[in-house]
């Protein structure tokens, strides 16, 4: 009842059709495409750039961690 049916989805389909147009929703389709494309790439470039980011992560809690022993060893 409260869910959306095969239905509810082709007057909705049918709808954008009427307002944008097959040509329209074909531009549309290949500009995502093309955003979906170069976003996955540049992820794929930056997984070298996260790599060093988790090794200066580990460093900054290994610092973190000496300052709190020498804190504690001060009390």
């Amino acid at each position: 009842m409260g869910g959306i049916g095969i239905w509810q989805l082709l007057i909705v389909l049918v709808l954008v059709f009427m307002l944008f147009g097959t040509k329209r929703l074909r531009t549309l389709g290949a500009d995502l495409g093309e955003t979906i494309k170069g976003f996955r790439s540049s992820m794929g470039h930056d997984e070298t750039k996260g790599d060093d980011t988790l090794a200066s992560k580990g460093s900054l809690n290994d610092a973190s961690r000496t300052a709190a022993h020498q804190a504690d060893s001060k009390h």
